[in-house]
């Protein structure tokens, strides 16, 4: 108590949807994010490099971009392969030369003990500025700064099969995020209910006259109320569908074989957005209050998508898999048994005869960290992945996977913040050896022994979640404070303070 006292005090001193109709995606390769008037820049990411037709020239590409970390580390030759080091595993963070990540935001990361060849994760941090692309009027218009909208930006991205598909989206994933706000930039600064239909271009497919087409209006008396809020969700969803799509379509050129989970932070006009593909989590450590904001998309958490998918759908199956799900796998000689199982439907258990077809592998098997989808993955939603096959077969899995995030929001407004609350993201290499319980004494812990208003504090929170999970080297391993086993995972954590810039309102 004394500590939030002593937090409050000091933060008093110191401060003075429904989607978008979906385009073809836009090609955002060569885009730059245009500057705000005012507020300061993060360190940008380096821009997208388009790839080359040769063989040679693609293997050198794969092979920077291989050990490329995040920018703002501002990581030297020396440094870079410190952070490259499976023995040592030093804890990487942003240098404290003064110019701070937005909000004094915390990060720190650590490379896996041997999982892959180098780390597959990344991790981006922006203040994007947004310029309107029309009026609501449909009167052109005239270009101003001041009409224009800005938000904050970070994200954690996640790769498997390689580090490539988590390379790509840290560049570009804002930046699609970015041009679905175009249309939203004037309809989200009035306080008015938002527009049905944007005006469409004259001479635009779609713009003629189609009062002939609409029907009779007895059942159409009243209209669904659309918030601006949910405006801002469609538009992170599009954006990650829209990444998605990019990844299809550059994967051979760009060599994007394999995948990643993201999971993405976007403050827009007093409010946090969260969205979530992947096992990654983020929670809101707030007076010592533990405030989920996202859920792991796994195969167990999903199974009955899964199975709904498959049970619809059975030609995606191949012949090799049964949608149903058994307690373990069925034996040939079970047949003609009354074994328990469960189907797309159900949520319990109950008794069937097992018959030739329940002999296939499952869909979904086993349970936790073990739990895969078609024997080959253990997450299910997720950006890539497009050239993945079952293994020892032509079967693509990535049908079943889905790129659509779950997006929470959280309004900053409607409570008073205090410089110990923030918001904690981390990647699963975190979250798998350290509950939620254990990440808010850590931040209790650490933030408790710095000034309220040091800004170097969350950095130190940051450092302190990546080491409690990757333990120190003891017994050929990584070992935590009980002896358990640390995390072998990359492992990245972003701490964002939600009370010490000041006013968000």
């Amino acid at each position: 108590m004394l500590n939030r006292v002593r937090s409050a005090v000091a933060h008093l001193v110191s401060s003075g949807g429904a989607p978008l109709p979906r385009p073809k995606s836009p090609d955002l390769r060569n885009s730059t994010s245009a500057p705000p008037a005012a507020p300061p820049q993060a360190p940008r990411s380096p821009p997208a490099r388009a790839g080359s037709g040769s063989a040679a020239p693609a293997r050198t590409v794969e092979a920077r971009a291989s050990f490329s970390r995040p920018t703002f580390l501002q990581l030297s030759p020396g440094g870079l392969r410190r952070a490259d080091d499976h023995a040592g595993r030093a804890v990487q963070s942003p240098p404290d030369t003064g110019r701070r990540l937005p909000w004094s935001t915390g990060y720190a990361e650590v490379i896996n003990a041997g999982k892959s060849r180098h780390n597959e994760d990344q991790a981006c941090c922006e203040v994007v500025y947004v310029e309107g692309r029309r009026s609501v009027s449909g009167a052109p218009r005239e270009p101003s700064r001041g009409q224009g909208l800005c938000f904050y930006y970070w994200g954690l991205f996640d790769g498997h099969a390689g580090g490539r598909a988590a390379e790509m989206a840290s560049r570009l994933l804002h930046r699609h995020i970015r041009e679905q706000l175009k249309d939203l930039v004037e309809i989200l600064q009035d306080p008015s209910p938002p527009p049905l239909c944007l005006p469409s271009t004259p001479g635009a497919p779609g713009s003629s006259d189609s009062s002939h087409l609409v029907g009779p209006q007895s059942c159409w008396s009243s209209q669904k109320e659309v918030t601006h809020e949910s405006l801002v969700v469609g538009a992170i969803e599009n954006a990650f569908l829209f990444m998605d799509e990019q990844m299809a379509r550059e994967r051979r050129g760009h060599q994007v074989e394999g995948g990643c989970c993201a999971l993405v932070v976007v403050y827009l006009l007093g409010k946090v957005y969260v969205a979530n593909a992947g096992d990654s989590r983020a929670i809101i450590v707030r007076n010592g209050e533990i405030i989920p904001m996202s859920r792991e998309f796994t195969p167990e958490t999903e199974r009955q998508r899964l199975q709904m998918l498959g049970f619809l759908k059975p030609e995606l199956l191949g012949g090799e898999f049964t949608h149903l799900e058994f307690p373990r796998r069925v034996q040939p000689k079970e047949l003609g048994q009354r074994m328990l199982y469960r189907d797309q439907n159900m949520t319990g258990w109950a008794y069937k005869k097992i018959e030739l077809e329940d002999l296939r592998f499952p869909l979904v098997c086993g349970e936790g960290k073990k739990a895969r989808m078609m024997a080959t993955i253990g997450v299910t939603r997720g950006l890539g992945d497009h050239s993945l096959r079952v293994c020892s077969s032509t079967l693509p899995i990535k049908p079943f996977l889905s790129s659509f995030p779950e997006v929470r929001v959280y309004d900053l407004t409607q409570y008073e913040h205090c410089p110990d609350d923030v918001l904690v993201l981390g990647t699963d290499g975190l979250w798998d050896v350290t509950s939620d319980c254990e990440v808010a004494a850590t931040v209790d812990r650490v933030l408790s022994a710095y000034e309220p208003n040091d800004p170097s504090r969350y950095t130190a929170l940051a450092q302190a979640l990546v080491l409690g999970a990757r333990g120190t080297p003891r017994d050929r391993g990584w070992r935590l404070s009980n002896n358990k086993l640390g995390s072998g995972d990359d492992i990245s954590v972003f701490v964002i303070p939600l009370g010490g810039p000041g006013s968000y309102s």
